[in-house]
C-alpha cells in the first residue's frame, strides 16, 4: 500500500482515499477543529465511512449530486468527504440565497437527498414540501430525518467505489434570482491537481484557519489541500475580526485563505499588534480585488508569507502574486502559475499588441467541465485559438507589464464582487424592475468600507427611493440587497442602447463627496 505522500505524488488519486491513508499512517493526528469539538484522523475517517454507508444504503449512485445548504459544522465537513467516498459529487449551495434559488439550484443538481440546518429549511420555506428530494437535519434540528438516525452506524464501511478522473467532484453555483442558476461543474482530476500539488508538502503539517464558509470556492482551495495532505483545519463558524486574531494566536495556526474584506477588517483591529501571529508560515487571498496598500501594510505587521490568486473557479488561467518576493508588484495580480497559460484578446477575439489591454482568456490543467445543463453558457465562455486549443473567457480585461505581471483594469464581465462574493446585477434589476413605479433600473457596484464593493440601484419612475429599496430586498439574497437607490431622469446610454455604467459609478462618488 503506497503512503499518503507516494499517493499525493501519484498523476491522478483520491482526496477520501488518501484520508483514510493518513488516518491509518497517524490515527490520532488531530485533523479538524470547530469550537470545541476536535477529530483525530482517524475518528474523521471513520465518520466519513458512516457517511459513505448510509448514502449507497439509501441507493445514491455513483456521479450523482447530494445537496447542502447549511452554516460550517463538523458535520458539514464529515459529509463533504463522506459524499466523494461513496462516488457521488457535492453540491453547496451559499445560506444566503432566496428559497426560490435554492429549490431551483437542488432541482438543477437533480439532488433526491439534501442536507439542511434549521436556517436553510426555514429559507426554503413551503417549497420544501414541493421538493423531489428527502430531507436530513445536519443540524438535529427537527428539519427533517435527524443526521444522527441518518448516519449509518458506528463501524459502518461502504462498499469501494473506484473514484474516476472524469467523474464530478463538486458543483459550485453561481448566485442568481432568474432563471436556472449555473452549476460550475469540477472533475475528480481537476480538484486532484488542486490539492495535491505534485506532492507538494505545503498543508502537511498545517494548521489552517479557515473563517470562509464550506460552500464557496474560496474555501475549498484551502480546506481540500489540508484535509488531503494531512494538515489540520480550524474552521469557525462566523468571522468576526477579534475573534479570529485571539484563535489564530491560541491555535498557533500556521496557514489561512481570507477575502480582502476580512484582511481589510483583521489590520483595522485596535490591538492587532498585540497578538502573537509569529506562527504563520503562509498567508493567501483571493475572490476579490487586493488593495495594494493593504497588501503592503500586511507584508509590514503580519509574519509569513503572502500570497495573493485570480483566477476563476470555472478554471482557465490562475495568477500568483507572491507579494512577499515582490514588494514592487503590489498594484497587479502576479504571473500565470506553473502549466498555466493566458493571452489578452480584443473584442474580435483576436491577440492584442503587447503592453496593450484585452480580455483575459486562460488555459491550465484545472479547468471545470464547464456549466451543468447549461451548454449555451458553457459555449459562450469558450474561445478556441487557431490552432482549435480551447481556453476559457475570463471575463475580466487587463494588461501585462514588461515582466508579465498582469495589472487588471476592468472587469468585462457585468458582477460586482462584495465580500468576497459574486453579485450579478442583472438579478437585482430582474427584482427591481418588478416594483410599482419603476420604469427602468440599472445596478452598479459602488465602494464600501465594509464589504469591498455594494449594489446600488439608479431608476427611472416615480417611486420612493426606499419603497424600491424595501422591495428590492425583501425578494433577493443577503448578499445581493441593494444599499441604496436612486431616481434619475434618464440612464446613460450608448448609442446602441447599453447603459453606461461607469457613468452611474462616477455619478454616485461624486455624489458621497
Amino acid at each position: 500500500m503506497p503512503t499518503a505522500s507516494e499517493m499525493l505524488s501519484a498523476d491522478f488519486g483520491s482526496v477520501p482515499g488518501v484520508v483514510r491513508q493518513l488516518a491509518s499512517e497517524d490515527p490520532q493526528h488531530l485533523a479538524l477543529v470547530v469550537d470545541d469539538r476536535q477529530l483525530t484522523r482517524a475518528q474523521f475517517d471513520q465518520l466519513v465511512d458512516r457517511v459513505a454507508a448510509a448514502l449507497q444504503r439509501d441507493g445514491v449512485r455513483q456521479g450523482e449530486a447530494v445537496s447542502v445548504c447549511a452554516g460550517t459544522s463538523v458535520e458539514y465537513a464529515v459529509l463533504y468527504i463522506g459524499v466523494l467516498r461513496a462516488g457521488a459529487a457535492v453540491a453547496p449551495i451559499a445560506p444566503s440565497v432566496t428559497g426560490e434559488q435554492m429549490a431551483a439550484m437542488i432541482g438543477d443538481s437533480g439532488s433526491r437527498l439534501v442536507f439542511l440546518d434549521r436556517d436553510a429549511h426555514a429559507t426554503l420555506g413551503e417549497r420544501a414540501a414541493e421538493l423531489d428530494a428527502r430531507i436530513v437535519a445536519l443540524d438535529g434540528s427537527g428539519v427533517g430525518q435527524d443526521w444522527s438516525d441518518w448516519l449509518a452506524a458506528a463501524g459502518s464501511e461502504p462498499k469501494p467505489v473506484e473514484i474516476r478522473p472524469e467523474d464530478p467532484f463538486n458543483i459550485i453555483y453561481s448566485s442568481g434570482t432568474t432563471g436556472v442558476p449555473k452549476g460550475i461543474v469540477h472533475s475528480n482530476m481537476m480538484r486532484w491537481r488542486q490539492v495535491a500539488m505534485g506532492g507538494n508538502p505545503a498543508y502537511a503539517e498545517a494548521v489552517t484557519l479557515i473563517s470562509t464558509p464550506l460552500y464557496s470556492n474560496t474555501t475549498l482551495v484551502s480546506f481540500l489541500p489540508t484535509v488531503a495532505q494531512g494538515g489540520t483545519a480550524v474552521l469557525m463558524r462566523k468571522f468576526d475580526a477579534r475573534a479570529y486574531l485571539e484563535l489564530a494566536e491560541r491555535t498557533r495556526a500556521t496557514h489561512t485563505m481570507l477575502v480582502p474584506v476580512q484582511y481589510k477588517r483583521i489590520m483595522a483591529v485596535p490591538e492587532f499588534d498585540r497578538f502573537d501571529l509569529s506562527s504563520f508560515v503562509l498567508k493567501t487571498c483571493t475572490s476579490a480585488p487586493f488593495a495594494a496598500e493593504l497588501k503592503r501594510d500586511i507584508l509590514v505587521r503580519w509574519p509569513g508569507q503572502l500570497v495573493e490568486y485570480y483566477g476563476m473557479t470555472e478554471g482557465g488561467c490562475s495568477f500568483m502574486l507572491k507579494a512577499h518576493e515582490h514588494p514592487d508588484k503590489l498594484h497587479t495580480v502576479g504571473q500565470a502559475m506553473p502549466g498555466h497559460e493566458a493571452i489578452l484578446i480584443d473584442d474580435d477575439g483576436k491577440p492584442v499588441a503587447a503592453g496593450e489591454a484585452g480580455e483575459i482568456v486562460g488555459r491550465s490543467p484545472t479547468m471545470s467541465k464547464g456549466y451543468l445543463n447549461r451548454d449555451d453558457k458553457t459555449r459562450e465562455m469558450q474561445w478556441y485559438d487557431e490552432d482549435g486549443n480551447l481556453w476559457y473567457r475570463h471575463g475580466d480585461v487587463g494588461r501585462f507589464d514588461a515582466d508579465g505581471f498582469l495589472i487588471l483594469t476592468d472587469r468585462k464581465k457585468d458582477m460586482i464582487i462584495s465580500g468576497g462574493f459574486n453579485i450579478f446585477p442583472s438579478d437585482i434589476e430582474a427584482v427591481a424592475k418588478d416594483c410599482p413605479q419603476v420604469e427602468d433600473v440599472s445596478v452598479v457596484g459602488v465602494p464600501s468600507e465594509q464589504w469591498g464593493e455594494t449594489p446600488v440601484a439608479f431608476y427611472v419612475g416615480a417611486a420612493d427611493p426606499r419603497s424600491v429599496v424595501e422591495f428590492t430586498n425583501s425578494r433577493v439574497g443577503k448578499t445581493q440587497r441593494l444599499a441604496d437607490a436612486i431616481r434619475v431622469e434618464d440612464l446613460p446610454r450608448s448609442a446602441i442602447g447599453k447603459v453606461l455604467k461607469r457613468e452611474l459609478r462616477e455619478a454616485y462618488e461624486i455624489r458621497s463627496r
